[in-house]
């Protein structure tokens, strides 16, 4: 690979690394090729962008980079697997159901950025993947929200019933 080839790569991976919000560096070596088929189609449907990189031409982009992700440059060791997202728990999830599914350890995960914090090692998978994502927790707030409105129409319209019920029933007494 020329100088000029390399710059490209380090070039195009640090523009990766200032355009998503979220990124994991994982280890994806012996996975065979019908398991990294099926990898690459989840992480496509998940809108996770998988990419695999040299060490140290990740680390320059990472240097290169407008974020301080220098905590991660110590599990830029083995294969490197990099996942760009916009949503902090898919990859994590993406990774714990893949295990699941083929009965395997790997992908295992080597860092990750998420949420403006830097995780390390393969124990993180669980704490990442109960993260809830924007939208997760929008959808909390909204259901927050509206559980008083639901409550108090509800008796508004459990009480409209019981009353009608009375007024039938006195109403058949004359």
């Amino acid at each position: 690979m020329t100088r000029e080839e390399k710059n490209q790569v380090i070039d195009k991976l640090a523009d990766q690394i200032n355009s998503s919000s979220h990124i994991y560096i994982t280890d994806t070596l012996g996975l065979n090729a019908g398991d990294t088929v099926e990898l690459r189609k989840q992480c496509f449907k998940n809108e996770v962008e998988l990419v695999v990189a040299k060490n140290t031409l990740l680390k320059k982009a990472i240097e290169k980079s407008d974020k301080d992700l220098s905590e991660l440059f110590e599990a830029l060791t083995g294969t490197t697997s990099v996942m760009f997202t916009e949503v902090g728990n898919k990859p994590a999830k993406l990774i714990k159901d893949f295990r699941e599914k083929k009965n395997l350890e790997k992908p295992l995960l080597k860092g990750a950025f998420v949420e403006e914090d830097i995780y390390i090692g393969n124990d993180q998978v669980d704490n990442l993947a109960s993260i809830k994502s924007k939208n997760e927790l929008i959808a909390d707030v909204i259901s927050l929200l509206q559980a008083p409105v639901v409550n108090v129409l509800s008796a508004l319209q459990s009480g409209g019933n019981t009353l009608t019920g009375i007024l039938k029933t006195l109403e058949e007494k004359k």
